[in-house]
């Protein structure tokens, strides 16, 4: 018995799509990509924020103009160290956020006396300032707050003035410069810790 080869005109209507269906295809491919990259952005926003470094406070570290981007979870697992560089809402105005360096730690007491700073009358040092502080203070950090100031000492709006910062004013952790890209880099947390534990 003779096969009849398949008509090939209708098997291309078998497969090609209605227009109809051509047009939904391609709305739910691309609702698929609008809601996926929604959930993305969301996930990076609940983990991560990003700031702009505003100021000369954190010169040498930290330059006016840096992209810095911050790990918002930092606290949530583990606790502030010394020398960490944190992002936080200002104490005496928490519309404006401030990026610093972690000096002391709660129960600490923080001296800033001849261009030295002590943590429990252990002196720090400290490689990273741009100068020495050029003035005389001394604070007792309380329970649930931080102690920091700028690596700038002399041109800084900190805790040397204003008091330490609670630590429901965190933000996060400071952990990479994104922006320029010629000095893209992971901030360098500089361990102060030696003589205040000591």
């Amino acid at each position: 018995m003779e096969q009849i080869p398949p008509d090939v005109d209708a098997m291309m209507d078998e497969v090609t799509p209605a227009p109809q269906n051509k047009w939904l295809r391609l709305f739910l491919d691309v609702l698929e990509t609008v809601l996926l990259s929604a959930v993305l952005f969301l996930v990076i926003n609940t983990l991560t924020a990003r700031v702009r470094v505003d100021g000369f406070s954190m010169l040498p570290t930290l330059e006016d103009g840096q992209f810095v981007l911050v790990n918002r979870l930092a606290y949530q697992f583990d606790k502030p160290h010394y020398g960490d560089i944190v992002v936080f809402h200002y104490p005496l105005d928490p519309g404006q956020d401030l990026i610093k360096r972690v000096i002391g730690l709660p129960g600490d007491t923080v001296v800033v006396s001849g261009g030295k700073v002590y943590v429990n009358g252990a002196q720090l040092s400290e490689p990273y300032i741009a100068a020495i502080p050029m003035y005389e203070v001394e604070w007792m950090v309380p329970e649930d707050h931080l102690f920091v100031l700028g690596d700038n000492r002399n041109d800084s709006s900190d805790s040397h003035s204003w008091g330490p910062v609670p630590m429901k004013n965190m933000i996060g952790k400071a952990v990479l410069v994104y922006f320029p890209f010629n000095k893209m880099m992971l901030i360098d947390h500089t361990d102060v810790a030696m003589a205040a534990q000591e």
